[in-house]
């Protein structure tokens, strides 16, 4: 079953310096049938303003990843971490035990992440931050894994899952094998998946699809994740 959500029906509010979008149930927008899928249980398409963001705040067994599609984002945590993840990179926290971080647009344009969490398989691991480059290469004929629970690709986390990437430069036709269940959010441009056609912003839900087929159009970014699918969504 593939579900299309497209940008603007997604929940969401304006803080003035944040402007976010919501795929899940989270803070004040709730939606009972929007409570996370499966283990993937926060997508939040965020617009920072210049010179704000996210003050020094906690967390504790999650996995969060954070695209950056727009400018740069500055991170600085509790385990001594600091960082500047720029537009087209990517950037993973495990809270495990506990952490406090922060995340600021020092920049003087708008910011715009796409942030992530996912449920660890097991509670109180050591936190742990990392960054990695966003692949510049022109996807052709497989997916990129950038993020997965092995050592198979540039940045890990603590659960079965894997976050793969895609830039097309050129009209692209692929087919991916799905490990569970997927939810394939369309960064850049437009795509065609079966018989639903998305656009920049829009999500897509994949569940008891063995097997998917993309149509990519000149100029597009997508980023698909996939989690076990054992737990239903909440």
């Amino acid at each position: 079953m593939i579900t299309h959500y497209p940008f603007d029906t997604l929940g969401g509010a304006n803080h003035g310096w944040l402007n976010a979008k919501h795929h899940f149930s989270f803070a004040n927008y709730y939606d009972p049938k929007k409570m996370g899928f499966g283990e993937l249980l926060v997508i939040n398409d965020d617009r920072i303003a210049p010179n704000t963001g996210f003050g020094k705040h906690p967390h504790d067994n999650m996995e969060i990843i954070t695209f950056v599609r727009k400018g740069a984002i500055s991170h600085e945590d509790s385990q001594g971490n600091k960082g500047r993840t720029t537009a087209g990179n990517v950037q993973v926290m495990s809270a495990g035990t506990g952490i406090m971080h922060s995340e600021f647009n020092h920049e003087n344009e708008e910011t715009n992440i796409f942030q992530i969490w996912i449920i660890p398989k097991s509670r109180d691991i050591e936190p742990k931050w990392g960054s990695a480059e966003f692949p510049t290469s022109s996807t052709t004929d497989k997916l990129k894994l950038l993020v997965s629970g092995n050592n198979d690709a540039p940045l890990q986390i603590h659960q079965d899952a894997r976050i793969y990437t895609g830039m097309f430069k050129d009209n692209t036709t692929l087919k991916h094998l799905i490990k569970g269940q997927g939810y394939l959010l369309v960064s850049k441009g437009n795509i065609k998946i079966g018989d639903i056609e998305a656009s920049k912003g829009d999500g897509i839900a994949i569940k008891n699809e063995e097997e998917i087929s993309l149509e990519c159009h000149p100029d597009t970014e997508i980023i698909l994740i996939e989690v076990p699918g054992l737990v239903e969504a909440r």
